[in-house]
């Protein structure tokens, strides 16, 4: 009997394992793990339950994802292809990205969650789904006077094509500077809405931080004239060796996170005008708090708002050659020991005294690692010293201008041995690390300032600008 049942129950696996196992078929659209991505902030993205995004991909860990990975996304019904992250650059905006790709604003409203077209920010993530063959590429815009008839002829199309890709009521409905699409090749390196000045606009390392630099790249037609706005601070254009005009701003490391206006202006070579204005995502630096007590004498406003004033008069002046080509090299000799980092709130205490100053830390320290270390400075990248002189809160100080508005400036040292005027090579000496001005220990404060704004300084270590 116990053999029998035995018999039984192995024909019965038997007949079960033969029968085919049909697997769930998950359909969607495959979205690619970017770099920075978790599967919740995935399934929020999407608001997609997680455990379906998890049994959709047969994933049990959902610590185990890797950029790169795709993903099908469920429950997104009628929609299918790649989804493709993209980072809103200037020049992109609701309206011509809708004429460019083509996607249905009820579809990109639904992959993006989006409200208002208000919400189109410069360095925010968007969604879009696989771009095809139908993409319009070819951006055109109306001169002042001229028909969409007109630039329909020009463009080798008819008004009624290009009324209806570009969503116009009809051939009246075109207004002078506004950026139109139609089939043909890519003219403008990628970027969607600017005006016909502008042959295309990037903004660098999006999204910027607090204490961040801002890469501004412009490519426009011959003989065009550049100016604008980061924030509330003026850009200073300047060619590189291909014709692209750069603008190098620095960010300040107190601005509050939130959206900025960054404005381009354009003059053309018949004196007319054109801008456009953006506005730009400003991220946290993730900054801590300190407090410091040091001497009162280095808090009384009377001296340090002078001083202030004096190193700001001198580093606001952009100069027209661009004397670095590669990352910026340390300041000091290895070993090297940084005793404080760039953004840190300080809040700095009078000894013996109720003087409290706030602020923040505007550049690195290096601090002595041993006594046989080292305490030479060294200049971290080409340039001419335009400053060298005790001040009272910074003690000797150096100022070298690198070009472009950028400068650096090296606090507190014992000794220095440049004079203004003199060039300096990267690697050459300029001075030996101390304790004047406003310290609590020997050490070297390096700042660097990009267009009247101090950034972080190991930004400029780790890649080269622009």
């Amino acid at each position: 009997m116990y053999k029998r049942a035995i018999l039984i129950l192995l024909l019965a696996s038997l007949m079960l394992s033969s029968q085919p196992v049909h697997a769930q078929e998950v359909s969607g659209p495959v979205y690619i793990v970017q770099p920075g991505d978790s599967l919740s902030s995935i399934a929020a993205r999407f608001n997609v339950n997680m455990a379906e995004l998890m049994e959709a991909n047969g994933i049990t860990d959902a610590n185990q994802i890797t950029a790169g990975q795709q993903l099908v996304i469920p429950g997104l019904e009628g929609i299918s292809g790649l989804l493709s992250a993209n980072l809103i650059n200037f020049g992109d905006s609701y309206r011509s990205l809708m004429r460019q790709t083509q996607v249905p604003d009820s579809l990109f409203r639904k992959l993006n969650h989006v409200v208002s077209p208000s919400e189109f920010y410069v360095g925010v993530s968007m969604i879009l789904p696989g771009q095809g063959e139908n993409q319009n590429n070819k951006r055109i815009s109306l001169a002042a006077g001229e028909s969409l008839l007109e630039v329909a002829i020009k463009n080798n199309t008819d008004v009624w094509s290009l009324a209806d890709i570009n969503g116009l009521h009809g051939s009246w409905d075109g207004l002078p500077g506004d950026t139109l699409f139609t089939p043909g090749e890519n003219n403008n390196a990628g970027t969607t809405g600017l005006p016909s000045a502008f042959i295309s606009a990037e903004i660098r390392d999006l999204p910027i931080k607090q204490g961040g630099t801002g890469v501004i790249k412009v490519q426009t037609i011959p003989g065009v004239t550049l100016g604008g706005l980061l924030v509330d601070h003026p850009l200073h254009f300047f060619a590189d060796e291909s014709g692209v005009q750069i603008a190098l701003q620095g960010v300040h490391a107190l601005l509050e996170p939130g959206v900025y206006p960054l404005r381009l202006d354009a003059t053309l070579p018949d004196g007319s005008a054109q801008s456009y204005e953006q506005m730009i995502l400003i991220v946290s630096g993730y900054y801590t708090d300190i407090t410091i007590s040091v001497p009162s004498e280095t808090l009384n406003l009377s001296v340090t708002e002078p001083e202030n004033q004096q190193i700001i008069s001198i580093v606001s002046t952009a100069t027209t050659t661009k004397n670095w080509q590669e990352e910026f090299n340390i300041p000091v000799a290895l070993p090297f020991c940084i005793k404080d980092w760039f953004g840190i709130r300080r809040t700095y205490l009078g000894q013996g005294t109720d003087i409290k100053l706030n602020g923040f830390h505007s550049g690195v320290d290096y601090g002595i690692c041993s006594e046989s270390n080292p305490y030479d400075i060294y200049a971290p990248a080409p340039g001419t010293v335009v400053f060298t002189a005790p001040l009272t809160v910074r003690g000797n100080a150096t100022i070298i201008d690198h070009g472009w508005g950028i400068y650096s400036g090296f606090w507190h040292q014992e000794e220095s041995y440049v004079t203004v005027g003199q060039y300096m090579q990267t690697g050459e000496l300029i001075g030996k690390i101390g304790g004047t001005g406003r310290v609590t220990g020997p050490h070297l404060h390096w700042e660097v300032w990009v267009n009247g704004i101090q950034v972080d300084p190991l930004d400029w270590l780790n890649q080269a600008y622009p």
